[in-house]
């Protein structure tokens, strides 16, 4: 009987430390979770305000928290790039890419690379990008940029026509129209031009071409 009261009693210690340990662990989870959130807000804000350097400290805390933060690397990536610190923005994105490979880093990492003349890298992030998320013109503008530097008047033309396919508006038939009258393919052009007569402007509003991003935020 009394050894049984000993086991029972060792019992009831080892399940109240277990419970107490979870809940210690479950706060300490939450106040970094707290601290990494707030981090954030100041990141954020830090870039809004071009408070690079503050956004800067804020991102590097939280990468000394969670060193695997795709998120982060891919934000201190854009920090860089926007001071054209290119080699060091390149190191964020290529990290953030190995961490977690997303359509976001990848495009990023190939923007740098082609802001750095780095066509042959540049178009394999943009075609990787591409494989993850297809659906959206800028991705494939970018793409079409590249090869046209490339000399792969194919694969320029073949992503034009699909932003064009996606979004159908002006940027997209301009850019494809560009390069038709460039290369001399008037008949093509011409077939483009009549298209872009056909865009209706909504009433009350402004003609406005939307800029492909350097950066994708």
């Amino acid at each position: 009987m009394y050894e049984f009261l000993v086991v029972t009693a060792f019992g009831f210690m080892s399940l109240f430390h277990t419970r107490k340990r979870s809940e210690s662990d479950s706060d300490i989870s939450r106040k970094v979770g707290d601290r990494i959130g707030k981090l954030w807000d100041i990141a954020h804000q830090g870039m809004r305000e071009n408070r690079f350097l503050r956004a800067e400290k804020a991102l590097l805390t939280i990468l000394k928290i969670d060193e695997k933060n795709a998120a982060a690397y891919n934000r201190l990536g854009i920090l860089y790039a926007k001071q054209k610190e290119y080699r060091d923005a390149i190191d964020c994105f290529e990290i953030a890419s190995s961490i977690e490979a997303t359509p976001s880093s990848l495009h990023n990492l190939g923007l740098i690379y082609y802001e750095t003349e780095n066509y042959e890298k540049a178009g394999i992030a943009f075609e990787q990008a591409l494989k993850l998320e297809e659906n959206l013109a800028a991705r494939h503008i970018a793409y079409a940029k590249v090869n046209e530097k490339l000399g792969n008047e194919k694969l320029m033309f073949a992503s034009l026509q699909r932003a064009v396919e996606l979004e159908p508006n002006e940027e997209t038939y301009t850019l494809l129209h560009k390069a038709y009258i460039e290369r001399g393919m008037e008949e093509d052009a011409d077939a483009i031009s009549e298209k872009l007569k056909t865009l209706i402007v909504p009433s009350g509003r402004s003609k406005r071409i939307a800029r492909h991003p350097r950066v994708v935020i």
